[in-house]
């Protein structure tokens, strides 16, 4: 399974606590102390590419308002098709939350 090559104890301990977070405040906290800004941006990137993607918007205007490479576009694509439903499941609850 495509998962089990990021299994293990330090990613486990990572998940956790991300789980532990209560609220975005918290987020940007712990992500700043985790993460490059550099970093943080390319994941808010992939995600916004995947909902775009789900809107069934184009390579090009995903690319003009992302700033995305197509090569992203095309990775974020193959996981949002293929992938462990990670994308779909999240977008899925993000929709939700956003109609209450």
């Amino acid at each position: 399974m495509q998962l089990d090559k990021i299994r293990g104890p330090q990613t486990d301990q990572l998940f956790e606590a991300i789980l532990k977070l209560e609220n975005i405040e918290e987020c940007y906290e712990l992500f700043d102390d985790l993460c490059t800004i550099s970093e943080i941006q390319s994941l808010a990137q992939r995600l916004e590419v995947a909902q775009m993607l789900n809107e069934r918007k184009t390579y090009d205007t995903i690319q003009l308002e992302t700033g995305a490479s197509t090569a992203t576009i095309s990775r974020v694509r193959r996981c949002v098709d293929y992938g462990s439903g990670g994308y779909q499941k999240i977008l899925s609850r993000l929709d939700v939350k956003e109609e209450l």
